[in-house]
């Protein structure tokens, strides 16, 4: 069975109660999913365990590789406990925080985060409940803040913090993160998105535990690691614009400029970048999206954005697949656009003075002026294909790589069709493997070209030296060759 994508911008998809079964999964891989989200925020090990194997299954099934990503928890502060279970809290009220485990009332609860009240400073603002509550700290210590209701309502147990703008000294990596992380990397993710990245340290501490065994997504939900992005961007292997607690911890006209320059940078970097939560909202309970969403998916189509994110429309929605069908025909949409293209053309990033950027800047001109009908990168790391997909080609770039785990990361990335395949032998050997390859994926037909590159020696990293023009020949002859 040969699965073949038209889109470039990939589609990521979370797994849940309404996607757990192996036919459920095809299903939605076969209508446009490229990665599956596992959210260790929910289920146990059993239930994350046998939706790798279905992935796996299909993948098997399929010949197509399928990306896998792990997010993890990351640290949740939450208020303690309520006597009467909630409370109604009024503008102008005091308020006490503070690390008493005693359930709280209308003047005080728990915190029982002593990080925070160190981090905290007067007029410091603290969010509850997703913002619908803010205290205002008049008053703090090492283990308690005086405040004042800023915006009131209604607070019951457990409810969730925010701290904007302020960097708690707190690891990104719960002690439950590290024993999820262990289980995830022996399982055989391929991605791991890390929760409540504040510093490009945080990515650093991850990568130590998870060496070389996956390769790490930073989630930007803090406005506090705005101030180090591009250093973040840096450190990572991948980028995911969190929006919705991005939207809590700062106003919400400031997220979509956030999400440009996000995107921006890491296209600048030639890092994946997925731009995520509530894309497709409304169609957890709908079979059809709002005209608002339709939007919103197509604005970070356009900007450029690596993959878009689905998160509780297809892990508990009602409407799973139809949502990944949605997503899909938005982004066909976009491509179908002149001024798509043009605008990725115009926002070309700024190439370094090395051969491989060099190969990857020709490979772009060369494949639009003859207008090739694919772009063939042998690949062992995915460093090739990343720098040719950072130039967002309009002809699809097939990855052709011997190695299981970068065929699978490089489904995340823009335009990139990967394919497991040896090392070439020899120029020949790898002109007709990628001919071959085209041909068998549908992007070729007799006497369309396609644009090759390599590295000599064949097989070793970090080469990109080589560029060659196939033109595609009847079966059984010869390809016709050229630089």
């Amino acid at each position: 069975m040969s699965v073949t994508r038209e889109h470039r911008t990939k589609i990521v998809a979370t797994l849940g109660p309404s996607s757990s079964t192996e036919a459920q999964i095809e299903e939605l891989f076969m209508n446009g999913v490229d990665v599956f989200r596992l959210n260790f925020s929910h289920g146990e090990y059993e239930e994350h365990q046998a939706r790798y194997d279905a992935i796996r299954a299909v993948e098997n099934k399929t010949a197509r590789p399928i990306a896998i990503m792990m997010d993890l928890q990351g640290p949740k502060l939450r208020v303690g406990t309520f006597a009467d279970d909630s409370i109604q809290l009024e503008m102008g009220d005091a308020f006490r925080l503070d690390l008493d485990k005693t359930p709280g009332d209308q003047k005080r609860v728990c915190l029982p985060h002593p990080e925070i009240f160190a981090a905290l400073k007067p007029d410091t603002d603290l969010l509850l409940d997703d913002g619908r509550v803010r205290l205002r700290v008049q008053e703090c210590g090492e283990d308690y803040a005086e405040t004042i209701v800023a915006v009131g309502g209604p607070l019951s147990n457990r409810k969730g913090v925010n701290v904007p703008g302020v960097i708690l000294p707190l690891s990104p990596l719960t002690e439950k993160d590290r024993k999820d992380l262990e289980f995830g990397l022996e399982m055989g993710v391929d991605w791991v998105a890390l929760s409540f990245v504040q510093r490009p340290e945080d990515i650093i501490e991850a990568k130590k535990l998870i060496q070389d065994r996956a390769t790490v997504v930073a989630k930007l939900e803090k406005p506090s690691a705005i101030d180090y992005l591009e250093e973040i961007v840096e450190a990572t292997d991948g980028v995911m614009v969190a929006r919705g607690d991005l939207g809590v911890e700062m106003p919400p006209e400031d997220v979509p400029i956030l999400q440009t320059r996000i995107v921006k940078s890491c296209r600048k970097a030639g890092k994946p970048v997925i731009v995520a939560t509530q894309m497709l909202d409304s169609m957890v309970e709908r079979p059809v999206p709002t005209r608002a969403e339709a939007t919103d998916v197509a604005n970070a189509v356009k900007e450029g954005a690596d993959a878009v994110m689905l998160s509780a429309e297809t892990a508990a929605g009602a409407y799973p697949v139809e949502a990944v069908k949605m997503m899909n025909r938005i982004i066909l949409r976009c491509q179908q656009e002149d001024s798509y293209w043009r605008s990725l053309s115009e926002d070309q990033p700024e190439l370094e003075s090395t051969t491989p950027d060099a190969i990857s800047a020709a490979v772009y001109q060369v494949a639009g002026t003859i207008d090739a009908k694919a772009i063939a990168t042998y690949t062992n790391s995915g460093s090739t294909t990343l720098r040719v997909s950072r130039q967002r080609p309009k002809a699809p770039i097939i990855c052709l790589t011997p190695r299981d785990d970068t065929a699978r990361r490089m489904a995340l990335v823009w335009g990139v069709h990967s394919t497991r395949a040896p090392d070439a032998r020899s120029m020949e050997d790898m002109i007709e493997t990628a001919v071959h390859q085209a041909r068998i994926d549908g992007f070729v037909e007799t006497n369309d070209r396609i644009v090759i590159t390599a590295g000599l020696p064949f097989g070793t990293p970090g080469k990109t030296n080589i560029l060659r023009i196939a033109r595609i020949q009847p079966k059984n002859q010869l390809h016709e060759t050229s630089l």
